[in-house]
């Protein structure tokens, strides 16, 4: 790929995703049978000069084949019109009942009424969290998001995948990330964030791309697996970069030389509901906490600590004093009990 030595883009992915599926194929027949009907109508009202109801109702009467006889009496160049709407508007019909009858052979009718349905939600979202790949990665994401209700959608390349996605109650887009029209069918442009997590370090710097392109404010999080994918990722444009297996390597080693930090950390892992939890709060202009010091919430508050505080667009900082003010809008970073936790997110 230009720009980026050392990567290739194959183009059987593209094959891939561009290969019409019979839900693509039913859009297509529909719109074509339409567009036919229409071309009937405006065609009678050219040449015969007929009412826009009495065009309408011959056009749709033709291709369908009903028989029913001619609304009004037909002049040699109608009659020719009407030869060659039949020809092409009978056959876009025709081809609209074999895509139907495709889809109730193979049992994807409800497959592709449930699609609609899913569609029609994913349109309606706003500041959702995108997830490219449904694999052991992505599906950890998934999981993760799912248990703290976070709004998603998922798109996953591969057709088989879709039955464990519909068990993860997940909305997802069957397709390859790698196509714009798939991004955008995911609401790339109204999306918060997206996390691109497919095995490739290729295809992850090809989705980073176009995703800023198409979103240049969104928040980007993209897996790599090896050092030049890594720095690629950053060069496309990602917020933030991960390697999975640099990760898990360090954490292993670091439960070997200091286990009780690490056993620690598990305990404390964000959002897991355990005795110990660690999570951010965003401090409201109705909050009590508003205009009282970090010590003065700490007090009210039993068995709970500030451990970080972020402020407009500062960096963040690292355990505040104990005098330090807190004002509307500040981000607190606090580790306790969790009852003392969802006690100061009430406020």
């Amino acid at each position: 790929m230009a720009g980026f030595p050392g990567f290739s883009f194959d183009p059987k992915n593209r094959a891939h995703a561009t290969r019409m599926t019979p839900t693509r194929r039913f859009a297509l027949a529909l719109s074509l049978l339409a567009v036919m009907t229409v071309i009937g109508a405006a065609g009678y009202m050219l040449i015969e000069h007929w009412p826009v109801l009495d065009a309408f109702y011959m056009s749709v009467i033709t291709i369908s084949t009903v028989g029913f006889g001619e609304v009004r009496p037909l002049s040699p160049a109608g009659r020719l019109f009407t030869i060659g709407l039949i020809v092409t508007g009978v056959g876009s019909a025709i081809y609209l009942f074999s895509v139907i009858g495709e889809l109730i052979v193979e049992g994807r009718l409800r497959e592709f009424l449930g699609k609609s349905a899913m569609n029609r939600k994913i349109h309606g979202l706003q500041g959702h969290v995108i997830v490219c790949g449904f694999g052991r990665f992505g599906g950890a994401v998934v999981e993760e998001l799912n248990r703290t209700a976070v709004p998603m959608v998922v798109i996953e390349a591969d057709p088989a995948r879709q039955a464990e996605l519909d068990v993860a109650g997940a909305l997802h887009v069957t397709g390859s990330a790698l196509e714009d029209s798939v991004l955008e069918e995911a609401g790339i442009a109204s999306a918060r964030a997206i996390i691109v997590a497919t095995g490739s370090d290729a295809d992850n710097v090809y989705i980073t791309l176009s995703a800023r392109e198409k979103n240049p404010k969104i928040l980007i999080y993209a897996r790599g697996d090896s050092d030049a994918g890594l720095r690629r990722l950053r060069l496309a444009g990602a917020d933030q970069v991960v390697a999975a297996y640099q990760w898990a390597g360090m954490r292993i080693a670091a439960s070997i030389i200091r286990p009780s930090v690490v056993d620690f950390l598990q305990l404390s892992v964000p959002g897991r509901e355990s005795e110990v939890d660690l999570e951010e709060i965003r401090i409201s202009r109705q909050s009590p906490a508003a205009g009282k010091t970090i010590a003065a919430v700490e007090r009210a508050n039993p068995r709970l600590r500030i451990v970080a505080m972020k402020r407009d667009d500062k960096p963040l900082e690292m355990i505040p004093g104990a005098d330090t003010q807190i004002e509307a809008d500040d981000l607190l970073v606090v580790i306790g009990e969790s009852d003392s936790l969802k006690r100061l997110a009430s406020l």
